[in-house]
Parts: structure tokens; C-alpha cells; sequence
């Protein structure tokens, strides 16, 4: 006998976090481990945003802040806004939470009725299936392929709405694939929104501002303002900024939803840190070079990891467009057997035997709907990403029919 309720058999572990779990026991056993799983940037937080937290506590900001977020986070987000969409958002209308996840899961959970359907193109994060079912929703999976570059085609996505449809998640650049749409993708797609008023759209722009040769990623909403009272805007400082550890993301959208979501917030976890909020008003209103020199590192080790991988026998990657991963297609190397006489049957038998020989830590791309594929996270130090692409590659090479 149980008390755990039905719906949870339904939902697993965040993959990337049963991972960090193995990852810290074999280092306890000893074992150096190249970690290329985690979405987090190396780097650390700048200095003007850790100073302004600092200040934050010597002046006693240490109190409830307003459960939808500070007056002047609110605002500087509102600021943020009109230059990444295009959209002059009332501080109403937007909300401050827990990290960017927290955003997605409040509108989930305040707009989802049962049966109501969530199209979710593939890859995809792995939370966004569980949340949907979390909240009482059903995912439907839209695949995509690598000779569209993993962007969702408009025609499939018509093929997919229904009248149960209630939300399309998009997320650009995309985690995994790194996929950024260009204006005249954007507008196919808005066509295909236009023609079905019941359907919504939720833009998880965490990655927006890492985009690699100085081009950045437009939004829906910049070439289809007339969308807005149907669009979730979702941000964060996770990302840009270095700032994984202070949890601080932001929505903004119509007001009815954006009200239901701060019920939700209220109900559960409250308001955000009030010393992360003043670092995260501190990132959004003071100098941006740190965003545009991360982006640049980011490039330099997305050039080294696919100068490798793209020798490696077998995989065929991708080169993304912005954010800090590499999905690699491995289907070629499904069948193969080791030297040691393991037969890698699966993507994840090719991770596993990946960390087992060379303690090179990835994702399989199932758990992201696209079997067949892995997930690299270049966010490491790039010497770690080059000895672990040239890890990726000895194994590759060493596989035999």
C-alpha cells in the first residue's frame, strides 16, 4: 500500500538531475568525471550583480517580498521586454518567480483543464511532458528532424491542433538542439496560430540572448504583434547571466492569465527571494557586455566540440544557432559492438558505455523524444569539452559491426 497519489506514476525524475545523482556518487568512488550533461554556464555571476545582492542585504531587503514580484524588478523586466518582443507589458501583467520553470508550471497549472492538450515539438526539455501531465493536461508530441534543422513545420503543426488544443510550447534557442527561427519561419507558423484562435503559444526564451555570430533570435511576437493577448512571454536571468543558483525567472502575458498564475504562486511557493530579485534587478538594468562575452565563449567551445565530433564515426551533429548544447544524431552507431564485446542497442546503452569507459558524462536523447541522438552540454570549461569530445570520438571509432 501506497500514499502516493496516482498521477505521479505518470511523472519521473528530471533526467539531468538523476544524472547529477550518479554523477556524485561515482565521484565519491572516485572516478574523474567530465560532466557535459549540466545547462549551467561556468562562469561565475559578475561582480556588479553579486555586489548589488550584498547591498540588498545590508539595507534590509530581507523581508516577504510582493508574492508577483518587486515593484522594480517588475519594471526593469517590462524594460527588458519591449526590446526583446517588440511589447510594451504593464508591470500587471508580469510576473517574477522561482526560475523560468516555475513561470512554465504556474500557467500550466492555472490555464490546463483535464483533456486538454499541450503540443510540444520534439526535441524537447525533458520537463515540459511531466508538467503537462502534472497539471492535468496531455502532451502531444510534434516531431521534428534534423534536415529542418529540428524547427517545427508549419504544415505538421496544422495537422496537429485539435479542438482540445490548448498551448504550443516553443522554446528558442532550443535546449536541446540549439535551433533559432528566422523571421520568415515565424511568420509560416503565426499563420497557422491565426487560423486557430483556441490555441495558445508559451515562448521559453531562457537561451534568447546567447545567440552565436552577433545574429539574434527573433520572437514570434516582433513579426506578429496581433498574437499577444494569446502568447506567454518566459524569461530569466538563469542563463544570460551566470545566475542558475539565484532561481529568478519572469512571465509576462495577458492579464487574466498572468493573475491566475500569481494566485497559484501565492498558494504555493510565495514570492522569489527578495536578495535574488535585487540581483537579478541589478542584471537586467546594468551593463550588458557580460552577456554578449559569454555568448562569445559559448561560440568558441561550440567550434571545438563540433571541429571533433565532427570526425567521430558514426554521429552526425547539427551546429546550433544559440544556447550551449549539441544534439548529435547516433542512430549509425545502434548495433555496433565495443571492444569488450558490449553491443550498444540504444542511445542510452551508448551513454552509459560512454561514462562507464571514459567517465564522460552525457544525456540520451530519448529522454527528450528524439531516440537515437545524445545531448552535450557545452557550458563546460572548454578544455573539458575538448578531452570529452575526443573521448566521444576514440569510442565511436573503436565500435564495430
Amino acid at each position: 500500500m501506497t500514499i502516493v497519489a496516482q498521477r505521479m506514476r505518470q511523472v519521473k525524475l528530471s533526467p539531468s538531475v538523476a544524472a547529477r545523482i550518479v554523477l556524485n556518487r561515482l565521484r565519491e568512488e572516485g572516478r574523474r568525471i567530465i560532466d557535459l550533461t549540466i545547462g549551467e554556464p561556468d562562469f561565475d555571476t559578475p561582480a556588479h550583480i553579486r555586489r548589488a545582492a550584498v547591498e540588498a542585504m545590508e539595507c534590509g531587503e530581507t523581508r516577504y517580498p510582493l508574492s508577483q514580484g518587486t515593484m522594480p524588478l517588475r519594471q526593469a523586466v517590462a524594460d527588458r521586454l519591449i526590446l526583446d518582443t517588440g511589447v510594451s507589458y504593464p508591470v500587471d501583467q508580469i510576473i517574477v518567480s522561482t526560475g523560468a520553470k516555475q513561470v512554465l508550471y504556474n500557467a500550466l497549472m492555472s490555464s490546463l483543464e483535464t483533456g486538454d492538450e499541450v503540443i510540444i515539438p520534439a526535441p524537447y526539455w525533458v520537463s515540459y511532458p511531466d508538467m503537462v501531465e502534472l497539471a492535468g493536461g496531455t502532451p502531444v508530441v510534434l516531431s521534428t528532424d534534423a534536415t529542418r534543422r529540428y524547427k517545427i513545420d508549419p504544415q505538421a503543426l496544422a495537422r496537429a491542433i485539435t479542438p482540445k488544443t490548448k498551448w504550443l510550447m516553443m522554446n528558442a534557442p532550443s535546449n536541446p538542439s540549439g535551433a533559432v527561427y528566422d523571421e520568415a519561419e515565424l511568420l509560416a507558423l503565426a499563420e497557422v496560430l491565426r487560423a486557430n484562435p483556441n490555441v495558445w503559444v508559451m515562448t521559453d526564451d531562457i537561451y534568447a540572448r546567447l545567440t552565436f555570430n552577433g545574429r539574434p533570435a527573433p520572437h514570434i511576437l516582433q513579426v506578429a504583434p496581433d498574437l499577444a493577448e494569446r502568447i506567454l512571454v518566459v524569461n530569466g536571468v538563469s542563463k544570460a547571466y551566470a545566475m542558475t543558483g539565484w532561481r529568478i525567472g519572469y512571465g509576462a502575458g495577458p492579464k487574466d492569465l498572468i493573475k491566475a498564475m500569481a494566485v497559484v504562486q501565492s498558494q504555493s511557493t510565495s514570492g522569489a527571494c527578495s536578495i535574488s530579485q535585487a540581483a537579478a534587478l541589478a542584471a537586467l538594468t546594468g551593463p550588458q557586455d557580460c552577456v554578449a562575452a559569454f555568448a562569445t565563449s559559448f561560440q568558441k567551445r561550440r567550434d571545438a566540440a563540433l571541429a571533433i565530433l565532427s570526425t567521430a564515426p558514426g554521429l552526425q551533429a547539427v551546429s546550433p544557432d544559440g544556447g550551449f548544447y549539441i544534439f548529435p544524431d547516433c542512430t549509425a552507431l545502434i548495433g555496433k559492438t565495443a571492444p569488450d564485446g558490449t553491443v550498444i542497442n540504444s542511445d542510452a546503452e551508448l551513454v552509459q558505455y560512454i561514462l562507464k569507459e571514459t567517465g564522460v558524462a552525457l544525456l540520451d536523447g530519448g529522454s527528450y523524444g528524439v531516440p537515437g541522438t545524445f545531448r552535450l552540454s557545452f557550458a563546460s570549461a572548454i578544455d573539458d569539452v575538448r578531452e570529452g569530445c575526443e573521448a566521444i570520438r576514440a569510442v565511436c571509432s573503436a565500435l564495430s559491426e
